[in-house]
Parts: C-alpha cells; sequence; structure tokens
C-alpha cells in the first residue's frame, strides 16, 4: 500500500493527572477557528468508568497548528452530579447553532447511559439549551462512537448507537462488568432539528453464535438516492453492513463488508465539496512474516489505512496512514478543508500499559 502519512499538527499525549486523551470531534467556528473536542481523563487511571470531561482546543490557522497549551472545558460530568462525559460529536443544527453530543455515563442508575445534545450559538459563548436524545429505557449501556451523529440532506438527525443489555447480576457495574459485550443496533431519529427524538421500532444484531461481539460501535453515511449505509465493528475480521432506503426506518439484515477489519470502528464521511467519501479503519494485516503479538495490547488496530470513493460504494485503493506494528491507531474524527483532511486518532503503545490513550492529529493533503 502507498504510505500517506500527512503532517502531524496537534499531539495530546497522557500526563500524571490526564492519563488518557480519547475520541473527539471538529467544527469549523463561524469566526474562522477550527475547534476540536475530546474526552479529557483525570484521576489516577485511564479506565473508561474513570472521571472525564468534555476538552477543547483550537486551531487559529486553518488547521496548521493546534494550541493545545491552552485547554477549554465545555462540559464536566460534575454538573450532572456523575463522574464520566465522553464520545462528543460537533455539527451545526439547521438553525445555526452549535450542537455538542455526548455521552454521560450515570452511575446512580447502575450501568446505564444518556446521550446528551446541548445547543450554544456565539461560537460555544451562548447556551441555549440541553436535550436527552437517548434516555435510559433499559438496564444496559448505549454506546454511540465520537463524531457519529449524521445529517441526512433531508434534515432529518440520525444517531446510530449499540445498546449492551446488562445481564442484572451487579458483578461490578461502575466497571461495566455485568455488561453483555454483544452490541444491538438501535437507531434514534429527529425531525425538528434534534428538539425531540424517538427510537426506530426496529433493533438489530448478527444471527452467528461465533459474533460474541454482536454489532458493535455503528457508524453511517448517507449515499445517493437518500440510501443510507451502516457498518458496525465485530470480531469476525470484517466490518458488518445495512442499508436503509426509507430515511433510517427499517433496515437490511446486515452481512459482511468488503472492509476487512479489527474488533475496531470505522469512519466514512463524505466530503460535501468535493462530492467524494472517504473511510478511515484499520483492515486485517497479511501476517505472513509478521508477529502476531508484540507482547501486549493494541487490540490489532494497526496499520491505520485511508480510502477515497466517488459514491460511498466502490473504494479506491487503501493508503496507510500510520503503520507501526508495535503501536495502535483507533477511533478516527474527520474535517474537510479546501485542500485537505484533518484527522484526529487515538493511539499508544508499550509504554501506554494497553490503552490507546493519546491523541495525534494530522493535516492530510488531498
Amino acid at each position: 500500500m502507498e504510505v500517506r502519512q500527512g503532517r502531524t499538527v496537534a499531539l495530546l499525549p497522557p500526563t500524571n493527572d490526564n492519563p488518557r486523551n480519547s475520541e473527539g470531534s471538529f467544527l469549523r467556528l463561524k469566526d474562522g477557528r477550527i475547534a476540536f473536542a475530546f474526552s479529557r481523563y483525570s484521576g489516577e487511571s485511564w479506565q473508561d468508568h474513570e472521571p472525564c470531561r468534555i476538552a477543547c482546543i483550537y486551531s487559529y490557522d486553518n488547521g496548521e497548528s493546534f494550541d493545545t497549551e491552552h485547554i477549554e472545558t465545555l462540559v464536566h460530568a460534575s454538573e450532572y452530579g456523575q463522574t464520566n462525559v465522553m464520545s462528543v460529536t460537533l455539527r451545526y443544527m439547521d438553525n445555526g447553532d452549535i450542537g455538542l453530543f455526548y455521552l454521560l455515563k450515570v452511575n446512580d442508575l447502575g450501568v446505564a447511559s444518556k446521550y446528551i445534545l446541548r445547543r450554544y450559538r456565539d461560537d460555544f459563548s451562548t447556551f441555549i439549551e440541553e436535550t436527552v436524545v437517548l434516555p435510559h429505557k433499559y438496564t444496559g449501556y448505549f454506546v454511540v462512537n465520537n463524531d457519529r451523529v449524521l445529517r441526512l440532506s433531508s434534515g432529518r438527525w440520525i444517531v446510530p448507537a449499540a445498546l449492551h443489555l446488562s445481564y442484572q447480576g451487579g458483578i461490578d457495574a461502575e466497571k461495566h462488568e455485568d455488561i453483555n459485550s454483544r452490541g444491538v443496533f438501535c437507531t434514534f431519529i429527529s425531525d425538528d432539528d434534534g428538539r425531540t427524538w424517538r427510537q426506530i421500532r426496529q433493533i438489530m444484531t448478527i444471527n452467528n453464535q461465533m459474533a460474541r461481539s454482536g454489532i458493535q460501535e455503528p457508524g453511517c453515511v448517507e449515499l445517493g438516492g437518500g440510501v443510507i449505509y451502516a457498518y458496525f465493528r465485530t470480531n469476525l475480521a470484517c466490518q458488518y453492513e445495512s442499508v436503509s432506503i426509507d430515511g433510517g426506518e427499517t433496515w437490511f439484515d446486515p452481512r459482511p463488508s468488503r472492509f476487512s477489519s479489527a474488533l475496531s470502528p470505522m469512519l466514512i464521511k463524505k466530503n460535501e465539496a468535493n462530492g467524494k467519501y472517504y473511510a478511515v479503519w484499520n483492515p486485517t494485516p497479511d501476517y505472513i512474516g509478521r508477529p502476531r503479538t508484540v507482547g501486549y495490547w493494541t487490540g490489532g488496530r494497526n496499520p491505520l489505512v485511508i480510502a477515497e470513493s466517488d459514491d460511498g460504494v466502490n473504494f479506491g485503493e487503501a493508503q496507510i496512514i500510520e503503520n507501526d506494528e508495535t503501536r495502535g491507531f483507533c477511533y478516527p474524527a474527520m474535517e474537510f478543508l479546501d485542500d485537505a483532511i484533518l484527522l484526529a486518532y487515538c493511539s499508544g503503545g508499550k509504554e501506554d500499559g494497553g490503552c490507546l490513550n493519546r491523541i495525534t492529529i494530522k493535516k492530510i493533503d488531498l
């Protein structure tokens, strides 16, 4: 594969009081700055249940660099009397508000989560209102990845979610040890610019006993003719896929896709300026002549590659962004500039103790 590494414009490594930086999303603000919001952990551990807030840094030079010395807090879990908020998406709403979507872990409900939409005006300076997108309705836990909320050409908003039901055994709710790893795909939609939300009636997973993962960490992208393409990570050496032709109301049964993959999330986004689609993921590598393990966890999340498509269906040859076999790379976010892509992702290696706990932001020429 051709290497297309781009230029590193920002690094957010862990520190003693900040053991993990993770999953982010970009937004070009009206004053010209580019915002990058992300999950910033504090405390003694990088584990998912540890204290976390939604933080933000800015680029003042069209993505050539980011000011990592001045880190703003957008949402703190303590505002809800909780410990953890994460998995952020930034989008402009139809009326021009900034939409800040994020996952709130609700410890006092056991193993549970809510998905929140906050609306701002004037580049985050004016808070408008807050809406619960995914209320707690099940004994279980919702997962919505970073940079995943989709607005269709019709104006409909879609939040793709995976539901992990609880065994209700109470083994260790704080650490999610009673959660079923088999993910179930759920879709939440809004037709009034995010003010009210409803869950579609259809839910689905893989009817395959080998699929210990079910379908996890879903994403969606709109193709031509209003077709919505959904993709899911699995433990079956590939991403699974599904399609909706009625605005997300119903979905075809999931099946294996052309994207070989570790149990790792993929991201596909459309560049509205040039009409092309870009996919970023971890293909399953050819292990002939390569070590199967490096002695610590990377999740098989290497290499990290990008591929381009004119229609979102037929993708060209993948190009390598990162291929260090001793490290893992995952949870991408994309922002399109006039002549480049800003790509953020998590990474980690031996020094990180089994966590991909640092963020790299690269600018990749189109």
